[in-house]
């Protein structure tokens, strides 16, 4: 039995992890909230580890808000990237595997074509440029960590692109989306399992990972689909990211490439259209 320790229990990743591991009868899941455990205080993890065995730390905690952090830099960078160095430490300390969720926004978007792991990275906001940082700062400290790069993830947990749509398709008669940057939508049940997935394996491969569904979108085509499979009659209208002004720039490219991940874990990859449409059976 391995004993996995889950940090952002609250979150749509942290609660899609613990509806995939009752699929998982050999893995131990134990789930922290940041009430639970303020990853963000170096002293408080160390206490909390005293006592405790765990084969596996997974960090599903992050901090958002792309926009509100581009004002609210420290605790953006409290919690995706000291937060994770504390982890990393900890975890290294014990000799424990440290899996750390990270995300596309990484790169720039300016090359449309799908990012490796290799490629150079190069953040455009508060956001992206924090997530770098905790990458970096698990892999300087704990040579067992496993991250994985993830992109647009939606649920049935928590607040999400697709519960925002259905939401809206319920309050308005026509909405308009952006076209013109590119993508796929990531099913954080998808992801979960992935997770898990690995966790199952007995020989481990470090490093960073790329994980998101297959395919590619706009997010007027994924609102598109979310209409048609979720039967709403909503006009929805396509209109380029110069339409919506935000505090933060968004990667116009954000399509990641999974070859890694396939060849080195056989982790399922489901096609992201196939995805959304059994999701939204929670949803509608």
């Amino acid at each position: 039995m391995k004993r996995i320790l889950i940090t952002g229990a609250n979150g749509q990743l942290g609660q899609s992890v613990l509806e995939q591991s009752k699929n998982y009868k050999e893995i131990e899941c134990f789930f922290a909230t940041q009430d639970q455990l303020d990853i963000t205080n170096e002293e408080l993890i160390k206490t909390y580890f005293e006592d405790k065995n765990f084969d596996f730390v997974v960090n599903c905690a992050a901090y958002t808000a792309v926009d509100k952090a581009e004002d609210d830099q420290e605790n953006a960078f409290l919690v995706n990237a000291k937060a994770v160095e504390y982890l990393a430490k900890i975890t290294a300390e014990k000799n424990i595997p440290f899996i750390h969720v990270s995300t596309d926004y990484v790169f720039d978007g300016t090359e449309a074509k799908p990012r490796l792991e290799t490629d150079q990275t190069n953040p455009i906001g508060v956001y992206g440029v924090t997530k770098l940082q905790g990458e970096e700062f698990a892999l300087n400290n704990n040579p067992k960590t496993i991250i994985l790069r993830t992109a647009w993830v939606y649920s049935r947990f928590a607040n999400n692109f697709v519960k925002t749509m259905l939401r809206l398709f319920n309050e308005k008669d026509s909405l308009s989306v952006v076209s013109d940057q590119i993508g796929s939508p990531t099913n954080a049940l998808d992801l979960a399992k992935a997770i898990l997935d690995i966790i199952s394996k007995d020989d481990l491969v470090y490093g960073i990972f790329n994980y998101s569904n297959e395919g590619e979108c706009s997010w007027f085509d994924f609102a598109t689909k979310i209409k048609e499979f979720s039967g709403a009659t909503i006009e929805i209208n396509p209109v380029p990211t110069s339409a919506f002004p935000t505090k933060a720039k968004r990667p116009a490219y954000s399509l990641l490439d999974k070859t890694k991940i396939k060849e080195t874990y056989q982790v399922d990859v489901p096609n992201w259209e196939d995805s959304l449409k059994q999701e939204l059976k929670h949803l509608v």
